[in-house]
């Protein structure tokens, strides 16, 4: 990076450090990894920083909220290396997956508006229990191909309390009703909206009890939040990304 990053000021390691709350070895950290241009030295072998490192810096630092911090620093790293078009494939790959989150977030509210009320059985009615035991259903293999996860995977939700398929009382293979299909559906929705089996699990069982979206309003609400806090963060690291585009020349 040369002599073309030192015109003006000169700054230590600790005058990044604290000004970002960070330790001088994170900043060490960073430069090794090529978030930072590589330093200049001084005679006795200090680094020496200029203000387009500190830009750097705070580019890197805006990325991470909404990217991750393995690819802010992919990112950062290309950008270093020259490679903005690598750069900007990254960005377009987090924007992507951020879409892909919002659908899959619709998706569960699709699938949650179409749930019926689970209704109280009267005399001569079949409640969803008696369903259970009654004909058709699917089998594991293909519940598991159509939501694209392994069999290994629904029985684990099954041990985690998430679906309660029943046996077939002359092979004994696992039988999925419709309305183990819907709870199957809802767990791998709320799974790839970041959820754990240990959150779900009461969520499902409210929805089996109330037979209905308000027991996953305070879920959704809080997972709407999420998204759009990343989206705006990714905003805010753009612009810090290109104001150190700028300030590179």
């Amino acid at each position: 990076m040369g002599r073309n990053l030192q015109n003006g000021e000169q700054l230590r390691p600790v005058d990044l450090a604290r000004g970002h709350g960070l330790s001088t070895q994170a900043i060490r950290n960073y430069e090794e990894a090529g978030i930072l241009p590589a330093a200049d030295r001084t005679p006795h072998g200090y680094r020496t920083y200029t203000p387009l490192h500190a830009r750097a810096l705070r580019a890197f630092l805006a990325l991470v909220p909404g990217h991750g911090h393995r690819t802010a620093t992919s990112i950062m790293r290309a950008v270093n290396e020259g490679s903005a078009e690598e750069a900007f494939r990254l960005i377009d790959e987090s924007h992507a997956q951020l879409l892909d989150d919002r659908r899959t977030l619709q998706a569960v509210e699709s699938a949650l508006r179409d749930l019926e009320p689970t209704t109280v059985s009267e005399p001569g009615v079949r409640s969803e229990s008696a369903a259970v035991s009654g004909p058709g259903g699917t089998f594991i293999g293909p519940l598991a191909g159509k939501l694209g996860i392994r069999p290994a995977t629904l029985r684990k939700w099954e041990r985690a309390g998430l679906v309660r398929p029943r046996r077939d009382p002359l092979t004994g293979y696992r039988v999925y009703d419709e309305a183990d299909v819907r709870d199957a559906r809802l767990a791998h929705q709320l799974r790839r909206g970041g959820y754990l089996l240990e959150q779900i699990a009461p969520l499902i069982a409210q929805v089996r009890a109330a037979g209905g979206l308000e027991p996953l309003e305070a879920a959704l609400s809080d997972w709407r939040g999420r998204l759009s806090a990343r989206g705006r963060m990714m905003l805010t690291g753009a612009a810090e990304l290109e104001a150190y585009l700028r300030e590179r020349g």
